[in-house]
């Protein structure tokens, strides 16, 4: 091995990036793994009125209440399965500048697994899914198509207004 492809394939790797893998409706999706914050097994959720399906609840997490969804509700309209591989991943919800520090839980079956690959590798499918933002570019490996999901593309505005309320500011509490 000469000089020159130690470099290329230190940069091969410099480019690839860690995704968890994990199932919905036995078809393989995908979170980039800076995404992710901590991966729990599934825990007891305290249900949201009025809250669409695929809300499943909220729970306390160090102190801050996390609001959670199942994405397999979400997307398929069935919930994940009760199984032990069945986890509650917390991820970064960057959304808002103000609040960068905000958590989001998914429900995840099967959320074991990871891939290491160049983001690059997904590609657009083909489709204008205006109903699943979230779903992005697939990718095919020897086990057929992954998709990445886009963790910011998760949650429609109103729902995102009712997990994620508007703080009011001081300015906006010295005018009430």
């Amino acid at each position: 091995m000469n000089e020159f492809s130690l470099r290329r394939d230190a940069r091969t790797v410099s480019q690839n990036k860690l995704f968890l893998v994990f199932s919905i409706g036995g078809q393989r999706f995908a979170l980039q793994a800076t995404e992710v914050a901590e991966v729990l097994p599934r825990l007891a959720l305290k249900p949201i009125a009025q809250a669409p399906h695929w809300v499943a609840g909220v729970f306390a997490h160090r102190g801050v209440v996390v609001p959670v969804i199942d994405v397999s509700a979400l997307t398929f309209a069935l919930p994940a399965a009760a199984r032990t591989s069945t986890r509650l991943v917390l991820v970064h919800y960057r959304v808002d500048v103000q609040r960068p520090d905000l958590l989001l839980g998914l429900i995840l079956e099967q959320a074991t697994d990871t891939l290491r690959c160049d983001p690059a590798d997904f590609q657009p499918y083909g489709l204008d899914n205006c109903n699943a933002p979230y779903l992005g570019p697939v990718r095919e490996d020897a086990l057929g198509l992954v998709q990445w999901i886009q963790v910011g593309d998760l949650l429609p505005e109103a729902v995102r207004m009712l997990l994620f309320p508007q703080q009011p500011g001081p300015l906006a509490e010295d005018l009430a």
